[in-house]
């Protein structure tokens, strides 16, 4: 049985195959109205969400199946029942598991006891089913992933990690801009090295904003984590030259912009972007569904392949 906690468990062909259904899906949503029929999903949420609740709720109802919301009653997951206990109890009714986490380890002690796959719709370490969602919306505008290069602007985060590793496994030129002592993970980045090293990649990361013109995608995230409690004025002056504006636009030439939301306009982009004819940010966030409705039909219905 398959789960997705992170892309480095899937090979180039097994993420383009997701990527041209989640397109099919989305060109052909009546071809699939019941492709979950009688299938029931969990979605767990130990963090709060728009997108991924909202994305995952109406996505598996478009496909025919029953999606069923947990918040994480009162606190992390373990405290009122241990996550063994959760995992073994919801396999014995559902048919997956989708869970937003605080702690990594949560997710990889669930895929231990669940009978049913687990999928990680973020923790502190990864965010695949965005990163999946990002590649799409790319390769909607872009025929060949291994010409494209992403810049991702900002804090090195869970969203960084994946974008490096999809990049990595894809073919596609991946660079972190990010300031020092904000930077991503170092043993990710290893591993990211190591994908590319096969795939023709190329990642890289730095805090030197001067290196990168002559790309096709920027990309930026919120500064501020979720869950962490730093105020935004105290980071400002650290983030504020990487901020996405026109003239950053302008400078690396980019042509697309994304933002996996949720965003907070003039700060780390500019509303002027955010709402321009650059940004396919909403675009993006549609894909989400999309993408999730095909990893779904991929770990529920292994046979429809």
């Amino acid at each position: 049985m398959q789960h997705l906690l992170s892309l480095k468990d899937y090979s180039k062909e097994q993420i383009e195959q997701i990527l041209n259904l989640a397109k099919e899906l989305k060109a052909n949503p009546a071809r699939y109205a019941d492709a979950l029929k009688g299938k029931s999903v969990v979605t767990l949420f130990e963090k709060p969400s728009l997108r991924t609740r909202v994305t995952f709720d109406i996505g598996i109802n478009r496909l025919g199946g029953h999606a069923v919301y947990l918040d994480s009653q009162n606190g992390a997951m373990g405290n009122r029942e241990t996550v063994q206990d959760f995992a073994a109890n919801l396999s014995r009714w559902c048919d997956a598991i989708v869970a937003r986490v605080y702690d990594h380890q949560t997710l990889v002690e669930m895929t231990k006891y669940a009978k049913v796959p687990v999928i990680n719709s973020l923790c502190n370490l990864y965010h695949p089913c965005q990163a999946l969602a990002d590649f799409m919306t790319i390769a909607e505008h872009h025929d060949d992933l291994s010409k494209v290069h992403l810049v991702y602007v900002g804090d090195g985060n869970n969203v960084t990690n994946s974008l490096l590793l999809a990049g990595a496994i894809l073919g596609s030129t991946v660079t972190a801009v990010c300031p020092r002592g904000h930077n991503v993970d170092a043993q990710i980045l290893k591993e990211a090295e190591a994908l590319a090293a096969v795939s023709g990649a190329r990642v890289r990361v730095t805090d030197n904003l001067d290196e990168v013109e002559g790309i096709d995608v920027l990309y930026t995230d919120t500064w501020v984590s979720m869950g962490d409690e730093t105020p935004l004025e105290q980071v400002k002056e650290i983030f504020m030259p990487y901020q996405i504006n026109q003239a950053m636009l302008d400078k690396t030439g980019a042509k697309q912009v994304l933002h996996c939301q949720p965003a907070h306009r003039e700060w780390e982009i500019t509303s002027e972007v955010m709402d321009g004819p650059a940004s396919f940010i909403l675009d993006q966030a549609e894909n989400r569904m999309h993408v999730q409705n095909a990893v779904l039909l991929t770990l529920i219905n292994r046979d429809m392949h």
